[in-house]
Parts: structure tokens; C-alpha cells; sequence
């Protein structure tokens, strides 16, 4: 008899780059592979699992903390790619020859059925051709990524909302932004509606997004030279708790890594 819901793991998660694993009994599938090659195979045997067994990745944006190390893995094993023709044309160059049978279209603002899995596409306001990220859904359970965004509308809340989980951005804290050693232009660029959330704004978006079935939020694309691990943890477990949400006992919340995957959990 078939599972119910699906397994996932976040691969990695950061500026230095990102990707996320998720497997359902008919497909597995990445979204995005922002490392190279061999990386992303270390991180996949630290939850037992081979690049060989993948049978596609989906591409959110053509920045290369995301997509370093796609050209790689899908000329050595042969995965189909997905991304919207905007992107394509953007990561023109950046991926070296991928055969054309490889490469699908996922539309923005589409739900695209792979095998037994459902997935959501939706916009993001970030520096990219057109940013996408993502929901799985799978009998009755869902899954959201949202990072790479400067901001979380209310268009973006209403597909999102009350996921058993999240991965969200908790990219800078401000004051550490400010102060750090980034040029005037590249702080601006962060700061702006298509740059990156700051801790507080991720505390935000869940707090306006997370519902009665969310159990489980893990923090994602930290900066590491303008965030402290401890500083986005603590600013979102205190923003829910003000919110009065029950933080620590109806969901917990999760640090994610740049270089260690976390452990593969059902949903």
C-alpha cells in the first residue's frame, strides 16, 4: 500500500547556495542544486539517497546560488529540468548543453501534476528574469518554499497560507547588514522590495501565513556575513510568541545549513 504524504530534506540553505529534496513513491525530485556537482551528491548520501534516482530538478531562478551545479547533474544522469521560458532564456550560457528533451516549461501561477505529486507555482518579487517558487501537494499534505523575495504581498499569503510546513527566508538582520563591509549599492539592492526578507519580515509572513495544520517552519537563505544563526531563530520563535501563537507546541521552528542536509522527514 502506497504512503500517505511525502519525504523531504533540505539539502542546503543559504547565500553560498541552495537545494531541496523531495520524494513522493512515484518521483523524485530537486528544486534547484545552487553547489556543484559533487556537493550536491555528498548531501544526498547524507540522507541515503543517489543523484542517479532523481528524475527531475525544478529551477525557481537563474541566480547561481541556485543553479551551479544543474548543467552537471543533468548531462551525468539524465533528469529532466523545469523552469519558465523567461528563466530558460536567462540561464542561457550559464548551464552549458543540456540535451532539449531535458528541457520543460513550468509556467508561472501553474499547479503541474509530476506523477502522484501536485505542484503550485508562484511569484516572488526578487532580481531574476521570473522568480517562481513553489507548493507540493500530496494527499491532503503540503509543502511551501518561499525565499528570494523582498517582500510577501497578500496575493502571495493566499496561495501559501496554512502549509504543514515552510521553508522561509530569514536572509540579513538589518543592523548587521548596515554595518557589515557590503558595498552601498549591494546593501540597497537586499534591502529593496526585490532583494531578500530580513528576520523580522520572514517572523511576518508566517505569522500571516501559518494555519492549524502547520507544524513545522524551517528558516532558510541565511546570510553568512550579515545573520547570526541564534539572532533568526530567536526574532522568529519571539514575533510568534508575541503574535500569540503557540511556538514551540502546536510547530516547532528549524535552523537549516549552507553544507548539512537536514534529516529526511515525512510529512
Amino acid at each position: 500500500m502506497a504512503e500517505k504524504g511525502f519525504y523531504y530534506s533540505i539539502l542546503a540553505s543559504g547565500s553560498s547556495g541552495n537545494s531541496f529534496y523531495l520524494e513522493t513513491d512515484q518521483k523524485k525530485i530537486l528544486v534547484d542544486a545552487g553547489l556543484s556537482g559533487k556537493k550536491i551528491t555528498s548531501l544526498l548520501a547524507e540522507i541515503d539517497r543517489k543523484p542517479e534516482d532523481i528524475d527531475a530538478i525544478l529551477v525557481t531562478h537563474e541566480h547561481s546560488d541556485h543553479i551551479h551545479g544543474i548543467g552537471v547533474l543533468a548531462r551525468k544522469y539524465g533528469m529532466d529540468i523545469y523552469a519558465n521560458e523567461p528563466t530558460w532564456r536567462a540561464m542561457e550560457g550559464k548551464l552549458g548543453k543540456i540535451d532539449i528533451a531535458q528541457k520543460h516549461i513550468f509556467e508561472l501561477g501553474v499547479t503541474k501534476t509530476l506523477g502522484d505529486l501536485d505542484i503550485e507555482s508562484f511569484g516572488v518579487s526578487h532580481d531574476a528574469a521570473c522568480p517562481q517558487f513553489y507548493r507540493f501537494m500530496k494527499d491532503d499534505k503540503s509543502f511551501v518554499m518561499l525565499t528570494d523575495t523582498g517582500y510577501v504581498s497578500d496575493r502571495m499569503v493566499g496561495i501559501v497560507e496554512n502549509a504543514d510546513a515552510y521553508l522561509i527566508e530569514s536572509n540579513h538582520d538589518i543592523n548587521i547588514l548596515r554595518a557589515g563591509s557590503y558595498s552601498w549599492s549591494l546593501k540597497q539592492r537586499i534591502l529593496s522590495d526585490k532583494g531578500h526578507l530580513c528576520n523580522e519580515d520572514g517572523a511576518d509572513a508566517m505569522i500571516r501565513a501559518l494555519g492549524n495544520r502547520t507544524k513545522k517552519i524551517y528558516l532558510g537563505h541565511l546570510s553568512k556575513e550579515n545573520n547570526i544563526k541564534e539572532l533568526a531563530h530567536l526574532t522568529m520563535v519571539n514575533q510568534l510568541a508575541q503574535a500569540d501563537l503557540a511556538v514551540g507546541s502546536d510547530f516547532q521552528v528549524y535552523d537549516t545549513s549552507p553544507d548539512t542536509a537536514t534529516k529526511l522527514t515525512r510529512i
